[in-house]
């Protein structure tokens, strides 16, 4: 069939554009046939060039293909430098885009093509012929270049200044982009009007460049994450001269984004919604703009002496990646106030429920948003601590948890439930955090969870729990990560609440099963974690904790049989043997769930045939975290990893072969290698009683016994002498109760902050082209090319 013909109904022969017979670059009257102005949509371009037909044209006739590319940049450098002021060139530059969008993927699949568009033309100057070669720009240079000047184009993609249409047309050359910023917000205050026109034109344009920026999928994933994109190099360096107001562009109109309209019911219904495939493309641009590694360089900080303007114009020693650069120097209070309750807003809008099914719009790129959080949070400290200054940290909280437990039994999820336990990790590590969570949780998002009345810490556990106990065994490497956060914020929380105490004795008792405990390396970390968590709240916030307290004397047993765990072989044997069948970690028996919240769903599995993408592994908890030790007036200070004094009570042994997927933290990894080193003939790890002794000898128990030593015998005596069996009155004594001077003396506080490494870099690298990949069905930019930074997986 000929594709090219049914394009437009002009007669390029496909048999001439795919034969070995090149075509001349001057042929205009062949080439322009590709983008003459019949109006086509980037649909039509996907059906009418199929896959085959571009890798037949790239294999028979490469020279034909180069200079179909090298002509469609020519006419977009042409679009840019006259402005498109007629509705001909406007329609050949969407055309050009479309076909480029299309093309480009093909050409990244290919090794021997990948370096075409960093080769200059010949003869392909700026200006044509007549310049020297020297001054040739790379293909892609052109190409960047043209489409950021297209993004700021009067009465293509901005509004133009002009009073009348007497007055000559703006120079796209001498426009000031600064003064077109898409939309209000950091650093500009004017809102355009609105208009269709524009948005469908910039989201084609941000289309191509997102598609310009998606080499990276056609590499490897690497463990060198520092290997830079030099599409989003070029364009993010200072050779771009729109870099600033495209940066401010693109957040604002994320930012700024309300889906729910006017609140008109059913609104999305009647009228079709320009701005939020605008949303969506700026949102995917953003993040991949700032994929960038800042554990392998200083951490862009702001020095907070800067004034005026929303970014200085200062060049700070910072990264040469200006987005990241311009992200890292926000420090207006205005301006963080606008992000912050932009990104919460969107993240929120799922969860609105509205009594009329159906009645409000509800947006699809959660991840993307929740990554642009990340980013924030990461390049820029100011931000993260304006987060957490005030109870609008919540309203990210809240989110983010209903995510969790959603996604928590559906596989093709598993990168929403890591970003989301990222962000939860990074937030964990700021006291603010722990302290915010006390405030009382009155927001009733229908969630699949026990009801309680409580605080956000009480929400925030009862989610773990659910994750932990119902979740998909592919979520087991971040049981590490979800019981650190409860560490984290342990120390602050002020009272919690009898479902969340019951919660948190439960995994107790779950993890402290000797079968459990014998089964892996790593599992008696989980329970180390847990006992940190006990003993902070008890040293700490004994007074508020009475419900805690109470369900520790309650299941007292299962801390002596931790005191008491056999170590000889006979019992370690017989423990393995208790082992389950299922592969499940957990009982979910005995958890005392109770009746959901009204208006839930249970969370679901993945649909059968679902589309997944494929994830790097993350690093273990012991190199995501650093420990810092709380110091009296509340600052913290880095602990040295290598620390030659035996661990401080509650640190945790390291009994980690090399390669464990998950684990936790590594104290003494020499000594304790070798003593481990009883792995079986067949490879195969066995637990020993050296082993076991290893660890046992350091579980932090003292603070649970003294307290049990202590209040035991009082509850028991109540309850003899009132003859009571209602837990009301023990709760009251436990309340007025006081250990002051019977416990040891208090532990420091530990907390395991993130460090920003490597390995997350590239985890946060192949999740978010994971992401792009599979939202962009329409058209379907990437799919059946030869992919190379994860594998596309059906469920």
């Amino acid at each position: 069939s000929d594709v090219w013909t049914s394009w437009n109904g002009s007669s390029v022969s496909v048999t001439t554009f795919v034969s070995s017979q090149p075509v001349e670059a001057t042929d205009d009257a062949f080439w322009d046939q590709f983008w003459a102005d019949t109006a086509t949509s980037v649909q039509d371009v996907f059906a009418l060039v199929p896959a085959a037909e571009i890798r037949a044209v790239r294999e028979e006739s490469p020279s034909n293909l180069a200079t179909l590319c090298y002509k469609a940049v020519e006419k977009l450098v042409q679009g840019a430098e006259s402005g498109c002021h007629t509705e001909k060139e406007r329609q050949i530059v969407l055309n050009c885009c479309r076909l480029l969008t299309r093309i480009l993927p093909y050409i990244f699949e290919d090794p021997d093509w990948r370096g075409f568009f960093w080769s200059t033309v010949p003869g392909a100057g700026r200006g044509g012929g007549d310049e020297d070669d020297e001054n040739a720009r790379p293909l892609a240079e052109s190409l960047l270049l043209a489409v950021a000047d297209l993004l700021f184009c009067p009465d293509f993609t901005v509004q133009s200044h002009r009073k009348s249409t007497v007055d000559t047309a703006e120079d796209i050359h001498s426009i000031d982009s600064c003064e077109y910023i898409w939309e209000a917000g950091v650093g500009f205050a004017h809102s355009p009007q609105p208009n269709y026109i524009h948005d469908l034109n910039r989201t084609e344009l941000l289309k191509l460049l997102l598609t310009c920026f998606s080499e990276a999928m056609y590499l490897p994933p690497s463990s060198d994450s520092s290997n830079t994109n030099p599409w989003v190099q070029f364009f993010c360096s200072t050779e771009n001269r729109h870099a600033l107001p495209l940066f401010t562009s693109l957040l604002n109109v994320v930012c700024a984004y309300d889906p729910v309209g006017y609140g008109i019911p059913y609104n999305h219904l009647l009228f079709s919604d320009y701005r939020e495939p605008l949303v969506e493309e700026a949102a995917q641009v953003l993040i991949v703009t700032l994929d960038y590694d800042s554990s392998t360089s200083s951490s862009p900080t702001v020095d907070g002496t800067t004034t005026g303007t929303a970014m200085d114009d200062v060049d700070p020693p910072g990264p040469d990646n200006l987005f990241v650069n311009y992200l890292s120097r926000i420090h207006r209070e205005e301006d963080f106030q606008f992000i912050l309750k932009g990104v919460a807003r969107l993240l929120s809008n799922p969860l609105v429920q509205t009594y009329l099914p159906n009645s409000a719009k509800k947006i699809q790129f959660h991840q993307e948003l929740l990554v642009l959080f990340w980013k924030l949070c990461d390049f820029n400290k100011k931000f993260l601590f304006f987060v957490l200054k005030s109870s609008d940290v919540l309203d990210i909280l809240v989110p983010i948890l209903y995510f969790l437990n959603d996604a928590r039994a559906d596989q093709s999820r598993v990168g929403l439930m890591h970003i989301g336990v990222f962000i939860l990790l990074l937030l964990s590590g700021e006291r603010n955090f722990g302290v915010r969570l006390n405030k009382p949780y009155s927001v009733r998002v229908p969630m699949d969870i026990p009801v309680f009345t409580g605080t956000h810490a009480d929400l925030l556990i009862i989610v773990f729990h659910k994750i932990i106990t119902s979740g998909h065994q592919r979520l087991q490497p971040l049981f590490d990560c979800l019981l650190t956060i409860v560490v984290n914020v342990s120390p602050y929380l002020k009272s919690l609440s009898m479902v969340a105490a019951n919660k948190l004795l439960h995994l107790l008792e779950a993890f402290s099963t000797t079968w459990f405990l014998f089964s892996a390396v790593q599992n008696h970390h989980l329970v180390f974690f847990l006992l940190e968590v006990f003993n902070n709240i008890i040293q700490y916030q004994f007074d508020g904790n009475s419900n805690l307290v109470y369900a520790v004397i309650r299941k007292r047993n299962v801390f002596h049989q931790l005191a008491n765990l056999p170590t000889d072989s006979q019992s370690i044997q017989k423990g393995l043997q208790r082992k389950k069948k299922t592969p499940e970690p957990i009982s979910r028996t005995n958890s005392q769930d109770g009746v959901s919240m009204e208006g839930s769903r249970p969370a679901a599995p993945a649909e059968p045939g679902t589309l997944k993408t494929s994830l790097v592994a993350t690093p273990g908890i012991d190199k995501l975290t650093e420990k810092s030790q709380v110091s009296e007036d509340g600052t913290m200070r880095s602990l040295e990893p290598e620390s030659s004094q035996p661990p401080p009570e509650g640190n945790l042994p390291s009994a980690l072969s090399d390669g464990e997927p998950w684990s936790g933290e590594a104290s003494h990894p020499r000594r304790d290698r070798r003593r481990l080193s009883s792995a079986s003939s067949s490879g195969q790890w066995t637990p020993t009683p050296d082993w076991v002794m290893s660890w046992k000898s350091k579980l932090p128990l003292q603070t649970i016994m003294r307290l049990l030593q202590v209040l035991v015998p009082q509850v028991e005596k109540i309850c003899i002498d009132k003859g009571l069996t209602d837990e009301s009155e023990i709760l009251k004594f436990l309340q007025h109760g006081t250990l002051v001077g019977l416990l040891p003396v208090p532990h420091p506080i530990l907390i395991r902050k993130y460090q920003a490494n490597s390995g997350t870099a590239m985890w946060f690298r192949t999740y978010m082209w994971g992401v792009i990949y599979l939202r962009n069905v329409d058209p379907p930019i990437w799919y059946d090319t030869d992919v190379k930074l994860f594998e596309i997986q059906r469920v």
